[in-house]
């Protein structure tokens, strides 16, 4: 069986296809069990399992919620993102709904300071500034939950910049604004009360949020999920497009010994689409 239980959404994330497209794209290549994890959006939930069950696909609520985490023993106590995979979850949940409003509220007033920053750097650099009507077509541009991607792609179609990579290197790194600070204990519980399991996303992705910000060290990380993390997870990811043969065979030695749920997923964002390609046994 294929399995796929991370993809992003155009329709309510920063993926490049939109739910129709995704569905159709998951029955053509074969894949029974799925989820789509769009970043703290669960709007588009409903129409993906309709469709999907109508395609013959299997389908788990899913999303990816982005924390703040912090340990004592490492970068001095800063806190760094993590991201959290919430599966099985009540979409009516009202606790829910409301803390994901809440963030997309955020996201917006975030998009604006960014936007206030990166007209300070044009200024430097005798560009034209951004006005309201440029963050009001990034706005709309984003079909579902409004974040960097966003701003990088609108800054490729003005021209400033040739793709996203150099979008973030050359501004969004510089001109980031915190997001908005979820907990792990909140997020988690969150979750749980909506009947869901939350589960640690790709703890050591080397380019994504992920534990790899705190420590490179296997050892170690799983040393942070025992010492902090442990109470609150129902799971790890363990594959993943971007894992080591290495670091799938620890995460799994360490979800047995344990006793957590092992899941697996491509991380689709579909540029180029990779959506059931990782082996998830």
């Amino acid at each position: 069986m294929i399995i796929d239980l991370h993809i992003h959404s155009k329709t309510c994330s920063d993926g490049n296809l939109s739910v129709e497209e995704i569905i159709e794209e998951a029955k053509a290549r074969n894949i029974k069990l799925m989820s789509i994890t769009d970043h703290d959006a669960i709007g588009c939930q409903k129409q993906a399992k309709t469709l999907a069950q109508k395609n013959g696909i299997h389908y788990i609520s899913g999303v990816e919620l982005n924390i703040t985490f912090s340990h004592p023993k490492f970068l001095n106590g800063k806190p760094a993102s993590l991201d959290l995979l919430g599966y099985q979850f009540d979409t009516n949940n009202k606790a829910l709904n409301s803390k994901l409003q809440q963030i997309a509220k955020y996201r917006e007033e975030r998009a604006a300071k960014i936007l206030e920053k990166l007209n300070t750097e044009f200024q430097k650099e005798g560009l034209n500034k951004l006005t309201k009507n440029d963050l009001t077509e990034i706005q709309n541009s984003a079909d579902g939950v409004l974040g960097r991607p966003h701003i990088a792609d609108y800054l490729i179609r003005k021209k400033i910049v040739r793709n996203r990579q150099e979008a973030f290197e050359k501004y969004l790194v510089k001109c980031n604004v915190p997001k908005y600070p979820l907990y792990l204990e909140e997020a988690s519980s969150l979750l749980r009360n909506a009947g869901g399991i939350a589960v640690l996303a790709h703890p050591n992705d080397p380019y994504g949020t992920s534990l790899i910000k705190l420590t490179k060290s296997l050892q170690e990380q799983t040393g942070i999920i025992e010492d902090s993390m442990l109470n609150h997870l129902d799971g790890i990811e363990c594959w993943h497009s971007r894992n080591t043969a290495e670091t799938i065979s620890h995460y799994m030695n360490f979800s047995k010994k344990h006793g957590l749920i092992m899941t697996g997923g491509s991380d689709c964002h579909q540029n180029p689409i990779i959506m059931g390609t990782v082996k998830v046994p």
